[in-house]
């Protein structure tokens, strides 16, 4: 299993976080097993609940524990561990053997998460139309959700040239989208999450409609000069990024000397402010 062709994509089951990992070459989900194994023994060490678990199905040649894989995912106190995943298939199995009132459920999840990512392989408007049903939930207005909505999908057309142009990496996209933003917005992508009072929330979902449009701009002009250049790997794209970012840059200056305030703000969608480290949130909102 190649990381770099991995996405890490964290799932939801009755708000247990369970980490799963889309495998673009062969096309299927890879489920974090530690993560299933806590929603269904409720153990507080999941961990030492599997270890053992794993070491009595070895024991008896079960074939899931053998078809495992470790990938380093990231856990809660932030660091990168080496963690065993397992395809759903496999997963099914070792839900067999774990004695659980959730383990149905958890199979019907599995099945739904399978057939999900199948169908939108074939059919990549499923995946829009889920974007927007949730950004409904949430609140958002229809105009903005339009926006947002192109926001991603030129975001994609971005990455796919990136790729195209040598670079392949998540940290080296990550790299040059904090160019870009520093060019226009003065600040990297955690330091303007920060200015928003942002932890882990999308910075665009908080964006107001003029700092989308910005940040899609920046990005937009370094797709197309990426085209017309040919640049080729990290140094050279910086470089493409840092001009893409200074003509989303030109345009927020040239709109604040006409509204004579500054665009970027540090409003946000947030219906719940951190305080101490505790979240305060607004009961009606408690089902997300």
């Amino acid at each position: 299993m190649e990381e770099s062709k991995m996405h890490l994509i964290n799932k939801l089951f009755n708000n247990e976080t369970i980490r799963t990992i889309w495998d673009k070459e062969q096309e299927k989900y890879y489920v974090s097993v530690v993560d299933v194994v806590g929603v269904l023994s409720g153990s507080e060490n999941p961990r030492d609940y599997w270890k053992v678990l794993k070491h009595r199905l070895k024991k008896e040649g079960n074939q899931s524990v053998t078809n495992c894989n470790q990938l380093k995912l990231k856990s809660k106190d932030g660091k990168y561990y080496n963690t065993d995943v397992c395809d759903i298939e496999g997963m099914f199995r070792i839900i067999e053997s774990i004695p659980s009132k959730n383990a149905e459920p958890v199979k019907q999840w599995l099945a739904k998460l399978g057939s999900e990512r199948i169908n939108e392989v074939f059919d990549p408007s499923i995946t829009v139309q889920r974007a927007i049903d949730t950004y409904r939930k949430k609140g958002y207005p229809e105009e903005w959700i339009i926006k947002r909505i192109k926001s991603i999908q030129d975001r994609k057309k971005l990455t796919d040239v990136w790729n195209e142009h040598g670079v392949t990496e998540e940290s080296e996209y990550a790299i040059l989208t904090n160019e870009i933003y520093k060019k226009w917005s003065g600040m990297t992508a955690s330091e303007y999450k920060a200015f928003k009072g942002l932890r882990k929330e999308s910075l665009r979902d908080n964006m107001s409609d003029i700092e989308v449009i910005l940040s899609d701009l920046g990005e937009i002009a370094t797709r197309e000069i990426a085209k017309k250049k040919n640049p080729i790997g990290l140094k050279q794209n910086l470089e493409v990024a840092r001009s893409g970012g200074n003509i989303a840059l030109n345009t927020r200056k040239d709109l604040e000397d006409e509204l004579q305030e500054s665009i970027v703000t540090n409003s946000n969608s947030l219906i719940y402010q951190y305080m101490d480290e505790e979240l305060q949130i607004d009961s009606k909102w408690i089902y997300y």
